[in-house]
């Protein structure tokens, strides 16, 4: 068995009405000055929020200009304008990417370690900036991980992790999740699914870890087109958001594999947002993988509510299939030349994805520079992109 570290928020607060045990909870805190990093549609939701803390004397300031996957020159803006604010406390309200910049904001408001020292050494010293994330989409899981994903001055995506990015507490309030559109229900949804699924059929699996990211792929496979067909469906949100909340979980000690590496360059290179690129690559990637575990991905689609018989490798087969269903009945592409992606960039997209060993090392089949070719390539669903051309 292998060994893990978990490491969670001290406080995890799930359920209806958690925006207000937030604020309840950090109004008894000793913190008078908070920095909030949110997005825009949020602002005037949080006009109650924050009437509560102009009451009790806390002083706020509010940044929510973070609209895409951040950039470590947009880290660096923010840091400057809470350190000049003199924050003693940070929040991210909203997703991946806010929830991301505010932990990292934390850990390095009172450092005098540079980002790049981070990188090469990790965090010297321990967090001494309060921080909590509330999400307002259900995908990233970044409320209970030590992960944050930033964008490097080259264009790639760079992971940094540390136990010091796990929030103080994590508030997953569904109600938040409720008018995300349609499309970025799926997108993040996909994600968040996909978390689970590759924690679960990840090379170094751990049974502690397998009970979250099989529950996860449960929730989220059963529930994911009800909130994507009705954002209103409380049970369905609910849902999904636990789900992502448990991949979350997953992401510290398992962590993803060649899906999340392969979907990177489609990121960065071409600008797909991050839980689609994931969504292209997921039903690819699981063909590739499923000979080499096929009694792990036979379990995922147990879970995802297959009731094929036969082989395990034929049982895993039709939970591939449940995802390219799935996949396709919330609307998203399902090829890469459905968001326009030239087939001649398939050498390009696997040269980037083979720098990215934190993750192809996690995968249950090992990946050459010709098996990540094989495996866009497939996602081309070739017979679809000539009929396009």
């Amino acid at each position: 068995m292998n060994k893990i570290q978990i490491f969670n928020p001290g406080k995890v607060v799930f359920g209806a009405d958690s925006l207000d045990q937030f604020v309840a909870d950090y109004l008894k805190l000793s913190h008078r000055r908070l920095y909030m990093v949110t997005i825009s549609p949020m602002v005037e939701k949080l006009g109650d929020t924050l009437s509560q803390f102009t009451a009790a004397g806390v002083a706020t300031c509010i940044n929510t200009t973070i609209v895409d996957e951040p950039t470590f020159d947009d880290f660096e803006r923010l840091i400057n304008e809470a350190a000049a604010f003199e924050a003693d406390s940070v929040v991210g309200i909203g997703g991946g990417s806010v929830m991301d910049i505010a932990k990292l904001i934390a850990a390095q408001l009172h450092s005098e370690q540079t980002v790049d020292e981070v990188l090469s050494d990790g965090f010297r010293k321990k967090r001494s900036t309060y921080v909590a994330c509330l999400p307002t989409t259900a995908g990233t899981g970044s409320e209970v991980s030590p992960n944050a994903i930033f964008v490097n001055s080259k264009g790639s995506k760079i992971g940094v992790i540390s136990p010091e990015l796990v929030p103080d507490a994590a508030y997953i309030d569904p109600a938040l999740t409720m008018t995300v559109p349609p499309s970025v229900t799926a997108a993040t949804g996909i994600d968040a699914l996909a978390h689970c699924l590759e924690a679960y059929t990840n090379k170094f699996a751990h049974p502690v870890i397998d009970l979250f990211a099989l529950e996860g792929v449960k929730l989220i496979g059963s529930s994911l087109l009800k909130a994507y067909q009705n954002g209103a469906d409380a049970e369905a949100r609910t849902n999904v958001a636990l789900g992502s909340m448990y991949g979350g979980m997953c992401l510290g000690p398992v962590n993803t594999a060649a899906v999340h590496a392969l979907a990177y360059p489609l990121s960065t290179e071409y600008h797909i947002p991050h839980g689609l690129s994931v969504a292209l690559l997921l039903p690819y990637v699981m063909e590739f993988n499923l000979t080499a575990s096929p009694e792990r991905y036979a379990a995922v689609a147990v879970a995802l509510g297959s009731t094929a018989t036969g082989s395990q490798e034929e049982i895993a087969h039709s939970g591939v299939q449940i995802i390219k269903e799935l996949i396709k009945n919330c609307g998203l592409p399902a090829s890469l030349a459905d968001v326009d992606i030239p087939l001649e960039a398939v050498a390009k997209l696997a040269a980037g994805a083979m720098p990215i060993q934190r993750l192809l090392k996690n995968n249950p089949r090992e990946i050459t520079l010709a098996d990540a070719e094989k495996i866009y390539t497939s996602a081309f669903n070739l017979q679809e992109y000539e009929e396009k051309i």
